[in-house]
C-alpha cells in the first residue's frame, strides 16, 4: 500500500513586488515541515509567484486598442482588462458571453503557451479595484529557480509545482494545474508497459504534475492565506522535466 500526505504549510506572510520567495517559503517550511525530505514535493501557489514578481497592472493606466473595445462590448467586460488579456495572448482561441453570468468569456493561449480563461489576469485578491495581477511569462523558469533556491538551502532531491486554477473543456468547475514544474517528471509515460491483463500500453501518459497540482487544491482554498502544500510519500524515477512537456501541440487539435 502506498500512502501519500497532503498538508498545507501556514506561515507564508501576504507577498509584495521584491520578495525574496524563496527565503520566505523556506522559512515556513523549517518553522512548520521540519525542512524538504527525499522525494517530497511542494506546491505553491502561481498568484505568490507573479506577486513576488511585481507583475502587477493598474488598468487605469491601460489604454485599450480597437480590438479591445469591440471584444468588451461583445462580452460585458472592462475593456483596459481586455486589452491587458491581449497583451499577454498569442491568440485569441475562443470568446462567448453567458447569458446566466451576464459576463463572457475570453479562452487565450498565453505567451508561455497554457490556454485558459483571459490568459490567466487575476482581478481577486490583488489589492485594488483596478489592478490585476499576471502570470509569469516563463513559469516553468520560475520554479526552476525557486527549486534551485530550496534545493541549495535544504540539500536533498525533490519536486516543485507551480500551480494555477483552470477550467476544462466539457467540464464544470475549476481545479489547479501545473503552470511550471522542476525536480520531477511533468508528463509520465507507461507506453510500452503491460496493463494487468498483459496488454502492451500505447497511449498512457499520466499528466504527473497536474495530478500533484489537483490534489494541493484539496487543503487550500481562495480565502485561506496557504499557498505553499507539501505532499509527502510519492516516487518517480524518470528524469525530471518541465511543466511546458504538458502542452499538446497545435496540430494535434482536434477541435478545430
Amino acid at each position: 500500500m502506498t500512502a501519500v500526505s497532503i498538508f498545507s504549510i501556514p506561515g507564508v506572510p501576504d507577498i509584495t513586488s521584491g520578495d525574496d520567495l524563496a527565503r520566505i517559503l523556506g522559512d515556513a517550511i523549517h518553522s512548520h515541515a521540519g525542512g524538504i525530505a527525499q522525494n517530497d514535493i511542494l506546491v505553491v501557489a502561481q498568484k505568490v509567484v507573479s506577486k513576488a514578481e511585481g507583475l502587477f497592472v493598474d488598468l487605469d493606466e491601460v489604454a485599450p486598442s480597437a480590438e479591445a473595445k469591440e471584444l468588451a462590448d461583445q462580452l460585458g467586460k472592462d475593456a483596459r482588462y481586455v486589452e491587458v488579456v491581449l497583451r499577454q495572448s498569442s491568440r485569441v482561441v475562443k470568446h462567448f458571453w453567458h447569458p446566466s453570468q451576464k459576463e463572457g468569456t475570453l479562452i487565450c493561449e498565453h505567451v508561455s503557451g497554457h490556454i485558459s480563461a483571459n490568459a490567466g489576469v487575476d482581478r481577486s485578491n490583488v489589492g485594488g479595484e483596478n489592478r490585476v495581477l499576471l502570470l509569469p511569462r516563463d513559469p516553468d523558469a520560475c520554479a526552476r529557480r525557486l527549486h534551485q533556491s530550496l534545493q541549495a538551502r535544504f540539500a536533498c532531491a525533490f519536486g516543485l509545482v507551480i500551480s494555477d486554477t483552470f477550467g476544462r473543456p466539457w467540464r464544470l468547475g475549476q481545479v489547479n494545474v501545473a503552470i511550471g514544474a522542476a525536480g520531477l517528471p511533468a508528463l509520465r509515460t507507461e507506453i510500452g508497459n503491460l496493463d494487468a491483463h498483459g496488454r502492451e500500453l500505447s497511449v498512457t501518459e499520466p499528466a504527473f504534475g497536474d495530478e500533484i497540482a489537483a490534489a494541493s487544491g484539496l487543503v487550500i482554498g481562495k480565502a485561506s492565506r496557504t499557498p505553499l502544500v507539501m505532499i509527502r510519500g510519492l516516487q518517480w524515477h524518470e528524469k525530471p522535466g518541465c511543466a511546458g512537456d504538458l502542452l499538446r501541440n497545435q496540430s494535434e487539435d482536434m477541435f478545430k
